[in-house]
C-alpha cells in the first residue's frame, strides 16, 4: 500500500487508487484521511516542501475509527 500511495502523492494534483480510500476529512481544514485496514485509519495533511519536487506529509493520528474524533 505504502508505495501506491507515495507514488500519488507525486502526482500533481494527487490521484489516490480507491483502493486506498483517502478522503478530506469533513471539518477540519486541510486534514485528509486514509483507511488501511478494516478498522485501522490515519489521517494526514501536507507540510511545506522540504525536499524539491518531493511532498511532504505531516502523519496526524493513526489507531482505529476513532482517530477521526479529533483528527
Amino acid at each position: 500500500m505504502l508505495p501506491v500511495f507515495v507514488a500519488a502523492l507525486k502526482e500533481s494534483p494527487p490521484d489516490f487508487p480507491v483502493t486506498l480510500r483517502v478522503h478530506r476529512v469533513k471539518g477540519a481544514s486541510g486534514v485528509w484521511e486514509i483507511t488501511f485496514a478494516p478498522d485501522g485509519r490515519a489521517t494526514f495533511e501536507y507540510g511545506a516542501q522540504i525536499v524539491d519536487g518531493e511532498p511532504h506529509v505531516i502523519w496526524r493520528r493513526v489507531g482505529t475509527h476513532d482517530v477521526l474524533g479529533e483528527p
